[in-house]
């Protein structure tokens, strides 16, 4: 009753309500992701029926959806239980672990495994062909998108314009993939949980507040305690810690952070504080089309380091154990 009277007054500011083809992006880009979780746990359902059949197939294939394993499988399923002739079926650098998969696979896989995995396979086939329906439609959904084309040299702009090397505004999906850790695929999930019009964030905090990528103030009198992150859209949040996680395995400026962080204050920290520097690039690119994504480097904050602090800082360490220090610079 409250808010619905400050409503009446005007006191309340208006929630964040896309644009109808938004929203229709949205409820596609989130049951693509809903079938990929499903997907997921057909294979995690797998690998535990398998386990169960004392076949340790996943201890030496990285995972159960690579070719080799996936013969491998098959192969049981139609009633093959020589774990040499099993191991056999492997491919590339799988051959090289022939004597460890002949001992994984020594199991007591027997003809109800196989039908319950054939099961779970086919249904891992179905999400995956509902998976390939849904990127279509995204795809064709963005690429309707005025407001997601590029402009070419001349002015030109359409669904197919911006592709060029001297176009004046890339497409927002490219503009964004640009972003290392961030696939085409996440760049479309990203553009229908925030849009593609910047102007209802003023700011780039605006935004990252919105998706609950910032703590928020907990004091009580005097005392201050460190705030968890806020209530924000947990969709947004999920696809940008992909695109962190992503972004910290590449030799850029978001992986060098991700490693600072993580070294100091955790990986789970490390994960939230990068996607929150991909947000901010996002808010840009998206509200200057003609902005492109530039990497700072990985040697940004070594480059930004004041030499001389460090030195004497580590000089008065080590004096400080007890030990004379003298500096001759390298030639």
């Amino acid at each position: 009753m409250w808010l619905a009277r400050l409503t009446e007054m005007g006191l309340l500011r208006p929630s964040f309500v896309p644009p109808a083809p938004i929203r229709a992006l949205r409820d596609y880009t989130r049951a693509r992701t809903r079938l990929t979780q499903e997907r997921t746990r057909c294979f995690q359902r797998l690998e535990k029926l398998l386990e169960g059949a004392l076949i340790k197939l996943s201890s030496v294939a990285s995972k159960l959806t690579t070719a080799s394993a996936q013969d491998m499988i098959k192969a049981m399923i139609a009633g093959e239980r020589d774990p040499h002739t099993l191991a056999a079926l492997a491919r590339t650098r799988m051959k090289a672990k022939h004597d460890d998969l002949v001992e994984a696979l020594a199991g007591m896989f027997d003809d109800h495994h196989g039908e319950l995995a054939q099961l779970l396979l086919d249904q891992a086939a179905f999400c995956e062909a509902r998976i390939a329906q849904l990127t279509a439609r995204i795809t064709a959904s963005v690429a309707a998108m005025p407001a997601a084309w590029g402009v070419d040299a001349d002015g030109t702009t359409g669904p197919d314009a911006g592709t060029g090397p001297d176009a004046a505004a890339l497409p927002a999906v490219a503009r964004l993939s640009e972003i290392p850790g961030i696939s085409p695929a996440l760049a479309c999930s990203i553009i229908a949980e925030t849009g593609l019009d910047m102007g209802r964030f003023p700011t780039a905090a605006h935004l990252v507040s919105w998706a609950g990528l910032c703590p928020r103030a907990r004091q009580s009198g005097p005392r201050t305690r460190s705030g968890k992150k806020n209530q924000g859209d947990g969709w947004l949040r999920g696809t940008l810690g992909q695109a962190a996680i992503g972004a910290a395995r590449t030799p850029t400026f978001l992986g060098e952070r991700y490693g600072r962080i993580a070294r100091r204050r955790g990986k789970a920290k490390a994960q939230v504080a990068v996607a929150r520097s991909i947000l901010v690039i996002i808010w840009h690119l998206l509200k200057n089309p003609e902005a492109r994504f530039t990497d700072l480097g990985y040697g940004y904050y070594q480059a930004r380091t004041d030499t001389d602090r460090k030195i004497r800082n580590h000089i008065r360490q080590i004096q400080a154990l007890g030990f004379e220090v003298t500096i001759t610079k390298a030639a």
